[in-house]
């Protein structure tokens, strides 16, 4: 499939070589907290240490149902930063990720961090991108589409870091998962954006067709996204997360993505297509579930 640049509307993997593994150490500007960090550290795990070992177990559990069902319901992993992981509607089963799993009837892995960018670590230095990327099972999964939504809170980092960060996520995926599609969702920013967000969108925009066959960018800020937005006027209410799944849902169609089939009469997933989803937001003791779960694609969130 063609590489496709459109202006319209998330994934667990693993890391690659450790050649493409961006540095780590003392933080150095471009790595200090983006613009909507403090809005969602009160979204910050008790034990960030602890983070990746739950959303682990419950990839190993869809891994293993996935080896004991021969049914071919697609993968579709998404790793990102605050829109992925819920804020705005204040729970990670109203994020668009997860209501665009439930639209696709697909089985799906969903890491949202907070304030991370492709450079940007975010909240309990749990990204950036490329470290989302290694809490997951790429290979294991055999996901068919690895969406990353991030840009927002790289917005001021020096272009050319940007550019590297954002080919080097494309590689890691690439090396893991190399019959997945990709798709970027960049920038989205509060209603009046400067040009600096225009700035780190073009890099990213730039950096993701460069890559070349199989890269899908999809763009809100110069496709000028309207959506429902929570208080605050950068994050989306339930209403506008559902929003963007749809657009996102339509994109993927436009290149060929088709949903699991459907129960005609109740609209959920058939016996034989019959998703879950496994999203690292769902934590013991918050929204429903045990951390992060296997969840009925059909269970209203």
């Amino acid at each position: 499939m063609p590489i496709a640049v459109t202006a319209a509307a998330g994934v667990c993997l693993a890391l690659g070589p450790a050649s493409l593994v961006p540095r780590t150490g003392p933080a150095g500007p471009a790595d200090r907290p983006g613009p909507v960090y403090r809005l969602a550290v009160a979204r910050r795990p008790r034990d960030a240490r602890q983070y990746g070992l739950p959303l682990a177990r419950c990839e190993q559990k869809l891994e293993r149902a996935r080896r004991r069902d021969t049914r071919a319901v697609p993968v579709l992993a998404v790793v990102g930063a605050s829109f992925t992981a819920g804020v705005g509607p204040g729970n990670p089963l109203s994020s668009w990720a997860v209501r665009l799993a439930r639209l696709l009837h697909w089985d799906a892995v969903i890491d949202g961090v907070p304030g991370a960018g492709y450079v940007r670590a975010g909240v309990g230095h749990r990204g950036p991108v490329a470290a989302e990327i290694g809490q997951v099972d790429l290979r294991g999964l055999a996901p068919s589409f690895v969406i990353v939504q991030a840009g927002h809170d790289d917005i001021g980092v020096p272009s050319q870091l940007e550019r590297q960060r954002v080919t080097q996520a494309i590689a890691l995926i690439r090396a893991q998962a190399p019959r997945a599609q990709i798709a970027l969702l960049t920038v989205f920013t509060g209603p009046a954006p400067g040009l600096a967000a225009y700035r780190t969108d073009h890099v990213i925009v730039a950096a993701g067709t460069a890559a070349g066959h199989g890269v899908i960018v999809m763009d809100p800020l110069t496709g000028d996204w309207k959506f429902g937005r929570s208080p605050g006027g950068i994050h989306p209410s339930a209403a506008g997360s559902a929003w963007i799944a749809h657009e996102v849902e339509g994109i993927l169609r436009e290149h060929g993505v088709r949903a699991a089939p459907s129960d005609r009469r109740t609209g959920s997933p058939t016996a034989a297509a019959s998703a879950v989803i496994c999203d690292s937001g769902v934590r013991r003791g918050r929204s429903r579930g045990h951390g992060p779960v296997l969840t009925s694609a059909g269970t209203p969130g």
